[in-house]
């Protein structure tokens, strides 16, 4: 199979969207948090409620995103999806009370989750189950190169203007908008075309993918690894700046980090991990989320911050291509969006439970009692991780019980 034909001009079309877009909402997003603490001035508990809200509204997005890309087609759904998004970065320019930012940041969490599940399906309609890991990765790798140039530039922005970083978010999502609109094809195969969908259909699909025992305990473990994925990227930026004083710019290499390691290992840390079975290789990535949770929790310098960022990186290179790939063999044809839809709630759950905990955590307990909370949590992952493989093993006799590999 040519390149070419592998990798298709659509594909590269979504590649340069992602990474225009990434670029523009990561300017901003990484600093959402101190954001919000500056302009409201209060408590951590209040301010990483906020992000709960936003997690908890793209939860309910998240249930129903799938269900719509399957039904309408990807590129409608991901369009508003974009434009949505972008007028949600607008809005926060005016805001000045904590329920205006609480509306926003609710309304924010209904789009979010609509593009990213039409891009994921429309990557897996685009790609035989054998290209679909390599393609994942590179989609990761343009992701994250926008989040290697986005938090440099936005570092450097906010300390001028926060207003700039979000009209640079609201502006590069919807050059993706209109990307989409304008050169990207439906690829929602013909199968889903003639069977149409009503609503109880579709939600008959979500507890038919619960009731798949390797899909509901992979979802378990993901979302608690994905919890102390939380406390980096939803709590570590207010966390450095008030107890260490880290200034946004100096944060903002701790991102670029992770992004720069994505876009240069990512696609060599997939050929070495799509070498063994799924099951086997999620633990340890779930172990590296340890590692970095300890880190933190112990750390008082700089540059025992930024190695945990290095530690962390290697387990979600090792973890995140693997368990998409894994959710996506794992669908019928005609049912990739939605249990694409129903994974995503992994992130949508631990946002909600992540940050908030930790600043509770903080307010009543101490400042570094969110990260030993993480450790835990992290620990625990590793697991429900193991517990697949195990569950897996034992299915593999039973030919009712699919196994994914």
């Amino acid at each position: 199979m040519t390149a070419k034909r592998r990798f298709p001009a659509q594909f590269w079309l979504m590649f340069a969207g992602l990474v225009i877009s990434t670029t523009g909402t990561s300017m901003i997003w990484p600093f959402i948090t101190i954001y919000s603490s500056q302009k409201l001035g209060l408590p951590l508990t209040a301010v990483t409620s906020l992000l709960s809200i936003n997690a908890l509204t793209a939860l309910a997005a998240s249930v129903v995103a799938g269900s719509l890309v399957d039904h309408f087609g990807r590129k409608g759904v991901m369009t508003i999806g974009l434009f949505g998004q972008a007028l949600a970065y607008l809005l926060y320019i005016p805001a000045r009370e904590f329920w205006v930012f609480a509306l926003l940041m609710g309304f924010s969490g209904l789009f979010g989750p609509l593009f990213r599940v039409g891009t994921d399906a429309m990557l897996a309609d685009m790609f035989a189950p054998e290209d679909r890991a390599q393609a994942y990765a590179l989609v990761r790798m343009g992701r994250n190169i926008g989040v290697a140039l986005g938090p440099v530039f936005g570092g450097l922005v906010v300390v001028i203007s926060y207003n700039l970083g979000l009209y640079a978010a609201a502006i590069a999502l919807s050059i993706f908008g209109l990307i989409t609109v304008l050169f990207l094809r439906e690829t929602k195969p013909q199968s889903e075309q003639e069977q149409g969908t009503s609503l109880r259909s579709q939600l008959q699909v979500f507890g038919e993918a619960f009731r798949n025992g390797h899909f509901n305990r992979l979802v378990i473990a993901y979302t608690l690894m994905e919890i102390a994925n939380t406390l980096i990227w939803g709590f570590l930026p207010v966390y450095l700046k008030t107890n260490f004083n880290v200034s946004e710019a100096r944060y903002s290499w701790l991102p670029t980090t992770n992004a720069l390691m994505v876009v240069f290992l990512q696609v060599f840390i997939t050929r070495l991990t799509r070498q063994k079975a799924p099951t086997k290789v999620l633990p340890i990535g779930a172990l590296f989320y340890a590692g970095s949770m300890l880190i933190i929790a112990l750390g008082n310098a700089y540059a025992a911050f930024w190695a945990a960022m290095v530690v962390m990186t290697i387990g979600e290179m090792i973890t995140a291509p693997t368990a998409t790939v894994y959710v996506t063999n794992l669908a019928p044809e005609n049912q990739r969006g939605r249990y694409l839809g129903v994974f995503g709630i992994t992130w949508n759950i631990a946002m909600s439970i992540g940050p908030l905990s930790a600043g509770i955590l903080t307010d009543n307990i101490g400042m570094r009692a969110p990260y030993f909370f993480g450790l835990g949590i992290s620990i625990l992952s590793a697991v429900a991780f193991w517990a697949l493989d195990r569950f897996t093993q034992r299915s593999a006799v039973q030919p009712d019980q699919p196994v994914v590999s």
